[in-house]
């Protein structure tokens, strides 16, 4: 499989399948476009028909959505936990998870993903504050349910974790205050190994996207 990736520093939606598919381990060969530059438009229409990142191809499909991605990593890979085993567990993990795909636009908006900003307080409205606040209730509700079963939202690593994971990035970046469990969580999903690999990556890179530094 391929997978079609924007500038890691800025690209939330790229993050959520790389980081899910590095954690579980399944191969692919990465292919990053730069975004918003003068020949980007161009450059990802020939690897995806919406001209958006992310896209995964597998030989000839091309599935260009970073939710339908993922459902079809588990059709792929059956025997992988790219959900929780749990059938309970699975469809709250399924509704987390559509939930940020399609939610916290306040958040997106005001709140930019750039893994080398440091922007504490930058973004509050209360908007933002609504967003967080129904965010870390999520977060609370599935850590109560699933902590003896490991540190993420429902226990072990899961598609769940990986479209939050730019949450986390966001919550950094701008030292978002955090309820105690919270705050594990944020450091639990950071301190993974394909985590860092990520941050490790975008922080070389050299490219600067200004409609992305709105506090720049």
């Amino acid at each position: 499989m391929k997978l079609v990736i924007g500038n890691k520093n800025y690209s939330s939606w790229s993050l959520r399948p790389w980081l899910l598919m590095r954690v579980l381990e399944l191969p692919f060969e990465e292919v990053l476009v730069p975004l918003y530059g003068p020949d980007s438009k161009a450059a990802l229409l020939r690897h995806t028909p919406s001209g958006k990142v992310p896209a995964l191809h597998d030989g000839a499909l091309v599935i260009w959505d970073s939710l339908a991605i993922v459902e079809y990593l588990a059709e792929q890979y059956p025997g992988v936990p790219v959900w929780p085993a749990d059938g309970e567990a699975r469809a709250l993990a399924r509704c987390v998870a559509a939930e940020m795909h399609s939610g916290f636009t306040a958040l997106r908006t005001h709140m930019p993903m750039n893994c080398r900003a440091s922007l504490p307080g930058k973004g509050l409205n209360d908007q933002v504050l609504a967003d967080i606040a129904r965010i870390t209730t999520l977060w609370i509700e599935c850590r109560s349910r699933h902590a003896a079963e490991g540190p993420f939202l429902f226990g072990a690593f899961s598609a769940a974790d990986a479209f939050y994971a730019p949450v986390v990035s966001r919550f950094i970046s701008y030292a978002v205050t955090l309820p105690a469990a919270c705050q594990a969580y944020v450091e639990a999903v950071r301190e993974l190994p394909a985590m860092a690999q990520w941050y490790e990556a975008a922080l070389a890179e050299p490219m600067r996207i200004a409609s992305s530094e709105p506090y720049a």
